[in-house]
């Protein structure tokens, strides 16, 4: 059975308030080795590895994430402390004036930190509407968590997931399009993508997608399933 990627990232957060970073990284791994590579995953990894004493590691996982997006200003942040610790004091300076340039006001009104703190609010008031069946209110919420978050692409996944299960496939379509354009590997919001495509009648569009999922990852119990249900209505 296939652990959604917002499950074992909730775990992972949960090892790390505990202070298991051994069993961070584990669940973290098993995230990047399912295709999300997003930039809170490194990110985390690499504060695991910080505190356990892996500064070499935890450098590198904070350049990744930094690759991914390069306006993570908690990831220049301790990449800066890092870099502190190793005597690379240049390269840390370089990293703090970056992160504090990033942390100006932003076109939103509001600095970086700003949004990201108000995004993630406008997410878990989300969760609570949709917890409780008002899936309309749990959507305009985590429109306003994307807005104020662009790059947050966790979240944008869970909008779609909402739109999807909300009857609004086109919607949900756009959503993770943009996903995919920045993380192809993200083999959920792939699957999700053929969902939408199949359900907004473009059957031909789903399996292609479906099919090119299953040769990233032949096997893949959720696409293999959306496959076989195609074909199976294709055949009737």
């Amino acid at each position: 059975m296939n652990v959604s990627t917002e499950h074992l990232l909730q775990q992972a957060h949960e090892r790390f308030a505990v202070q298991d970073y051994y069993g961070t990284i584990h669940l973290v791994d098993e995230i990047i080795e399912s295709g999300r590579r997003f930039a809170d995953v490194y990110h985390l990894r690499g504060l695991a590895l910080s505190l356990l004493g892996q500064p070499d590691r935890a450098l590198e996982d904070f350049d990744r994430a930094l690759g991914v997006n390069s306006r993570y200003i908690d990831a220049l942040v301790h990449r800066g402390v890092i870099l502190v610790e190793l005597g690379r004091t240049a390269e840390a300076d370089a990293s703090f004036q970056r992160a504090a340039a990033l942390g100006q006001v932003g076109a939103n009104g509001f600095s970086r930190p700003v949004s990201g703190r108000l995004a993630n609010l406008h997410a878990t008031l989300g969760d609570a509407y949709a917890e409780v069946g008002a899936a309309d209110d749990a959507i305009r919420e985590y429109q306003r968590a994307v807005h104020l978050g662009p790059d947050f692409h966790d979240l944008r996944y869970r909008l779609a997931r909402l739109l999807i299960e909300s009857g609004r496939p086109l919607e949900t379509r756009e959503e993770l399009e943009r996903i995919v354009a920045v993380q192809p590997a993200f083999l959920d919001a792939q699957a999700a993508l053929g969902l939408a495509h199949y359900l907004s009648g473009d059957a031909t569009g789903a399996q292609e997608i479906w099919s090119r999922c299953l040769k990233q990852r032949p096997g893949h119990a959720r696409v293999g399933a959306y496959l076989a249900m195609a074909q199976r209505l294709s055949l009737g």
